[in-house]
């Protein structure tokens, strides 16, 4: 054991305040020069993460106290990134549990505890936020302990020490009428609690490739926690790969330390450290390093199956390539089995269509990021909506059901009751807090889609959900989601605001005025179940006679805006999402009006 090292992961709920502790350990722990300035959320790299306000990538860093070495994993509290999670508990012996001193445990505490526990790793409970107003440290503290009961935590895990404070003010105690001063309770909690990494620096080099980066100048970078031995520049390693016997040498290029918000070269380094590697053309997550020719395979558990899945196909409407760089089915294709690389919890296979890509993952938001991403790369791609991945057991047909929590104002409970029962969600607990009431049900992953949109709408924006993957059950039959048609354009051109003044009349618009549409895009939501074909572009006819409204102004209601994970969840069976760099569009799979009538009549003659 390296006596010098501390390996931590911080785990948490979406919003618990875990990239925001990282940020305050690190200035405690002397990452920064006095006068350096440091934004805030500095661990939270990718913009996407800055903009969102949650971690999608697990990253690593590092501080020193007291002549020790602590390195610290920040993970993703989102359970659509849980890889991310899974991958970074392997390199760890401790955790750090993150918990809102107001909110309590929440869905994704309840997924990430979990994963530790199941690793036999040491926990440390942190109750953030007491300065918040309402906030329950202790009681939220008994939730803890109910809740490690509930997961089946061994005495050792229950008997977790506890800290209190706030990482945005820089202060934790071991008791609430401590001085409220810095962060030493808590370095101090994590040197004596968390045990040293188990390494054997006797034995040759072996480590497990826990996560893969890439650098512009080095390649490809195996990261991961030296088991035994240490490495150094020069040294020559087998690459053992995940799930196969071929062994691979490789030449070790870099050695890479973990420190403040970057890394930094080393020459060597010893077991029990977090470190990365380059000088390998080909590594995954999952492989194994190794010094001894005749070195055995780490063990890596693989992880939790998707329950998702989603169509991406090269874009073929009539604007294609008029505001991306990347737009054919080779560099799509690329570009998702590059992903594939690094990101464990998605996989991608080819469809049936040569221009089209089935990607499967544990959530509609995971793969969303992924497109986002995409889009601000520069490609041009179509996104259908997703699909759950469906099971055969005994000769019937299996779906996923997901618990899920939705804190709600009282005055909405209704509503979201009868949208729950529409979708054939089950009521399993139901609590009233002080202004709200937290509502636990069980239901379809299918009949979560597009359920977010419905609770932003019948909350005005306050209501809260979040869920989890609970087990696959027999299929709930047909569901009632979208209960709205669309407002499709006939006509290719730029629209007209006196077209659009009469068109709001029938629905919402998602188009103004002067914005450039095509046959078979959809440019609003028709209040009735049935869509409506209209002419967006046309324009007012002028004559010699004036008319009685002659001057008058043309007054549109401003159009309606959505995210990519709102188009995602709102688009139909029969519709894609049409992503570019510029823009978000809905649109029909078949934009010809008279081509969707044949296929409509062919469906239906099928049936």
């Amino acid at each position: 054991m390296n006596q010098n090292i501390r390996n931590i992961a911080i785990i948490a709920h979406v919003d618990h305040g875990k990239t925001t502790l990282v940020d305050t350990l690190l200035q405690q722990g002397g990452a920064y020069r006095t006068n350096q300035k440091v934004e805030d959320r500095a661990m939270d790299s990718m913009d996407l993460e800055k903009e969102k306000g949650i971690t999608i990538k697990a990253k690593n860093t590092s501080v020193h106290w007291e002549n020790k070495i602590i390195n610290i994993v920040d993970t993703p509290g989102h359970a659509d990134f849980g890889g991310e999670v899974e991958r970074a508990l392997r390199m760890v012996d401790g955790v750090l549990l993150l918990v809102d001193a107001y909110d309590g445990p929440q869905a994704q505490t309840r997924f990430v505890l979990r994963k530790a526990l199941s690793l036999g790793l040491k926990v440390i409970i942190v109750l953030n936020k007491i300065d918040r107003d309402n906030a329950e440290p202790k009681e939220m503290y008994e939730k803890v302990l109910e809740l490690l009961l509930e997961l089946n935590a061994t005495e050792e895990q229950f008997d977790a020490p506890v800290v209190y404070g706030s990482g945005r003010d820089g202060y934790m105690v071991r008791n609430l009428e401590d001085e409220k001063k810095d962060l030493k309770p808590l370095f101090t909690a994590i040197l004596e609690h968390v045990p040293p990494p188990f390494a054997r620096p006797n034995q040759p080099f072996h480590m497990l490739v826990s996560n893969v980066d890439w650098s512009d100048y080095v390649g490809r970078i195996a990261i991961g926690k030296i088991l035994g031995g240490e490495v150094k520049i020069g040294d020559t390693v087998h690459v053992i790969p995940h799930g196969g016997d071929k062994r691979l040498r490789g030449k070790i290029t870099k050695v890479f330390e973990y420190s403040g918000l970057g890394t930094q070269e080393t020459a060597n380094a010893v077991a029990g450290n977090i470190v990365g590697l380059s000088g390998f053309e080909d590594i995954d997550i999952g492989d194994t390093l190794t010094a001894d020719p005749e070195g055995h395979a780490l063990p890596f558990t693989d992880v939790d199956p998707p329950t998702l899945e989603m169509e991406l196909a090269v874009n073929d409407g009539p604007l294609v390539g008029k505001e991306g760089k990347f737009v054919t089915s080779r560099q799509l294709r690329e570009r998702l089995y590059r992903e594939v690389k690094s990101n464990i919890s998605i996989s991608v296979e080819d469809a049936e269509v040569g221009s089209a890509f089935n990607v499967k993952a544990r959530g509609a938001m995971q793969i969303a990021v992924l497109v986002e991403t995409m889009r601000r790369e520069g490609f041009e791609l179509l996104v259908s909506r997703p699909h759950v991945i469906t099971r055969e057991v005994d000769g019937h047909k299996h779906e996923p059901y997901e618990t899920v929590w939705i804190e709600v104002p009282d005055e909405n409970v209704g509503a979201i009751m009868q949208n729950l029962a529409n979708r054939k969600g089950q009521l399993t607990n139901m609590e009233k807090l002080n202004t709200t009431t937290m509502i636990e049900a069980t239901i379809t992953t299918r009949g979560l889609i597009g359920m977010e949109v419905d609770l932003v709408n019948a909350t005005s924006g306050h209501g809260v959900m979040s869920h989890l993957f609970k087990e696959y059950g027999p299929w709930a039959g047909a569901l009632s989601t979208r209960i709205t048609g669309t407002i499709i354009a006939t006509e290719a051109g730029e629209t007209r605001a006196y077209a659009l003044e009469t068109i709001q009349e029938r629905g919402k618009l998602f188009v103004g005025a002067q914005e450039i549409v095509y046959e078979g895009m959809i440019i609003g939501e028709n209040p009735r179940a049935e869509d409506i074909s209209v002419n967006a572009v046309k324009a007012k006819q002028l004559t010699n006679f004036r008319s009685q409204g002659d001057g008058k102004s043309t007054q549109l209601t401003p159009a309606v805006k959505m995210s990519l994970e709102r188009c995602i969840e709102y688009i139909a069976d029969d519709e894609y999402v049409e992503v570019t760099p510029k823009e978000l569009r809905l649109r029909k799979r078949i934009l010809n009006s008279n081509d969707r009538r044949k296929a409509d009549r062919s469906k239906k003659a099928g049936k």
